[in-house]
């Protein structure tokens, strides 16, 4: 059996041709979000799997075997439950809606800009289609969101930019049509007139 402990996230810095070249394993969602695992790869080779705790595996993750050699990931078709707006008696704002309901279950979502995915749940199925949902079963690839905090998750390096400090208010300039009260606890200070008097200079007697 080949061991496999390394990954790849989405074959992140190989050049294509070597991505061609390697073998393949498809893996449906139960298996995908497990980090032990035993599986046979397009090759026909048992590949004994052994990833850290919490991986979760996605369509195009590139597996490093212990030899070398390298397995791309694919997300093999499997039973869900395909969720649409209806188109007579909703609006697009009900998928948000019904997010916001299997969000509170914990249930795995497939978020689409226009439809949801979901495991097959008739209990679900029913609760949604009563929301006005359109709900078909379909054969796909279930790619669910893994969450804010999930360690199978890829980052995109967002740098965030400091706050930038208010600018101080601009002075306050009164004017005639100023009517809010001017008391600002200055003191006052009255400048009263000096009197000056002024006598005529005597002559010098010499």
């Amino acid at each position: 059996m080949l061991q496999i402990s390394k990954l790849i996230s989405q074959g992140a810095g190989l050049a294509p041709v070597l991505l061609k070249r390697a073998s393949t394993v498809e893996l449906d969602w139960d298996v995908r979000q497990k980090s032990r695992f035993d599986a046979t790869d397009s090759l026909g080779r048992q590949l004994g799997v052994f990833l850290p705790r919490g991986t979760l595996l996605r369509g195009g993750d590139l597996l490093l075997a212990e030899d070398g050699s390298m397995v791309r990931v694919i997300a093999a078709p499997q039973a869900v439950l395909r969720i649409t707006a209806c188109t007579a008696h909703g609006s697009p704002f009900d998928l948000t809606r019904a997010a916001y309901h299997l969000g509170n279950r914990h249930v795995p979502i497939e978020l689409k800009p226009d439809h949801l995915k979901i495991e097959p749940d008739h209990v679900l199925a029913e609760l949604l289609r009563a929301m006005h949902l359109t709900v078909v079963e379909a054969e796909e690839a279930f790619e669910p969101e893994g969450g804010a905090y999930s360690t199978g998750g890829h980052r995109h390096g967002h740098e965030h930019t400091p706050a930038v400090a208010a600018a101080p208010p601009a002075a306050h300039v009164h004017g005639p049509d100023c009517h809010h009260g001017h008391d600002h606890g200055h003191s006052s200070k009255v400048i009263q007139p000096v009197a000056i008097q002024i006598h005529p200079r005597k002559p010098h007697s010499h």
